[in-house]
């Protein structure tokens, strides 16, 4: 961020989006009921969130690298070259981090 490597910051940015989505509870575990049944103090209604291993969240990383490699080549097919040459850096940039 201090060089300020605008592709560099967005692919991090998004890669640690797409962990932290895949760290949240699915909402079928949550289930409304009476109020008089309900939690009560703070922070009694918190829901732990999923814990990760190492190898999902790499694949975590390796999906948002798929997702960038294969998106220009169809802006590319757009004719619109300029807006795949920075998926392609951002793609490098987490292969580089990995």
């Amino acid at each position: 961020m201090k060089v300020r490597d605008r592709n560099a910051i967005a692919a991090l940015r998004s890669a640690l989006g797409a962990i932290d989505n895949a760290e949240a509870i699915d909402t079928v575990d949550v289930r409304a009921g009476a109020i008089e049944n309900s939690a009560v103090g703070l922070g009694a209604a918190e829901a732990r969130r999923r814990d990760l291993t190492e190898a999902d969240i790499e694949q975590i990383v390796r999906l948002e690298i798929a997702d960038r490699r294969t998106a220009p080549d169809e802006y590319d097919s757009l004719g619109r070259p300029d807006r795949g040459d920075p998926l392609r850096a951002e793609a490098a940039t987490l292969d580089a981090l990995l």
